[in-house]
């Protein structure tokens, strides 16, 4: 399967690393808005055309797939771009800026006839992918609450893309996608939405923390920030147990499954699945789904994608935080 990268920081080099490893996968190509840095990572990772624009990458016939890695303010036009011309697409979370871009992408994607997946590699983690798996067969009952965190000690400069509000910096985006979507992945999407913040100077997330409810009446209370480390960990209790991932939840080494009555079973990772920050485990689902004909993923649905951005929209609709161009954060 042949791989075209747009954008070359440090998530695409993470990314291609990985393909890199990966017998059935091929990169064919990378684009940059400078081509000295496009350059630069085609000679790292042994890539045969550098491009220093998006458009040639997008209009390259030879590429299966693009794995979209620019930051979030870009991924609406660079992955539009490349579906418009033809191309399949990878896009990493957040999915977009807003719902409203990410519906856009979508329409794009059955316009064109195009696959379209948001790199939630999280979804596709076999250890997560057992724990959603246990939950839903009931294990630990019906879910009642959902608890989980992300967050970062910095300190980040004001100049640095997570502070840059054109850049859709803040902790919310680039770290509580995480928590929000561990939450929609057991419960879906919540049916009311609360927040509070710390913001910046500049109009970005420092810290935010939301509660998301369920008229079934199960709770989830999130949390991330750029201000502080956490555990990064996360809990889910039902009726009749628990399960808790100790530390990075999002990719976990491990969890613990508590059922009531019964002595705690110890879940670990697999060591034939790859270290815990690999990401190829999203990239063989991308080429399985390619090679199955389908135009989006059952690990990582369209549809789920665009209830967690409704989620991140209500939440900054609260927070009162609002990135340059968009007329408004709609509600939920």
């Amino acid at each position: 399967m042949r791989w075209g990268i747009l954008a070359t920081g440090g998530i695409a080099a993470a990314f291609a690393a990985d393909l890199v490893d990966l017998p059935d996968a091929e990169i064919v190509a990378v684009a940059s808005r400078s081509q000295e840095s496009a350059q630069a990572f085609a000679e790292r990772f042994g890539v045969t055309r550098a491009y220093g624009d998006w458009e040639s990458l997008a209009a390259d016939a030879d590429i299966d797939v693009v794995y979209v890695a620019t930051p979030h303010a870009a991924h609406r036009a660079a992955a539009g771009l490349c579906l418009a011309a033809g191309r399949n697409v990878l896009c990493e979370k957040a999915f977009t800026l807003n719902a409203g871009e990410a519906e856009e992408l979508v329409a794009l994607a059955k316009e064109h006839d195009r696959f379209l997946m948001e790199a939630m590699w999280m979804y596709c983690n076999p250890l997560v992918r057992r724990l959603k798996a246990l939950v839903a067969d009931g294990a630990i009952g019906e879910v009642r609450t959902v608890q989980a965190d992300f967050g970062l000690a910095g300190p980040f400069p004001p100049a640095h893309r997570l502070r840059d509000p054109a850049l859709g910096g803040g902790a919310l985006l680039d770290l509580g996608v995480y928590p929000v979507s561990f939450a929609q992945l057991l419960l879906g999407e919540p049916d009311e939405v609360a927040a509070r913040a710390v913001l910046s100077e500049e109009g970005v997330d420092l810290q935010t923390g939301a509660l998301l409810s369920w008229e079934s009446g199960a709770l989830a209370s999130v949390h991330c920030s750029i201000v502080g480390g956490t555990a990064t960990a996360a809990s889910v209790t039902g009726s009749r147990g628990r399960i808790d991932i100790p530390s990075g939840f999002f990719h976990p080494d491990r969890f613990v499954l508590h059922r009531d009555g019964r002595e705690p079973e110890v879940f670990t990772a697999d060591p034939a699945d790859g270290p815990r920050t690999s990401l190829r485990h999203e990239a063989e689902e991308v080429m399985r789904a390619l090679r199955a004909g389908e135009k989006e993923s059952p690990l990582v649905p369209l549809a789920g994608s665009l209830a967690v951005m409704r989620t991140l929209d209500a939440i900054r609709e609260r927070i009162g935080v609002r990135y340059p161009g968009e007329a408004a954060v709609v509600a939920v």
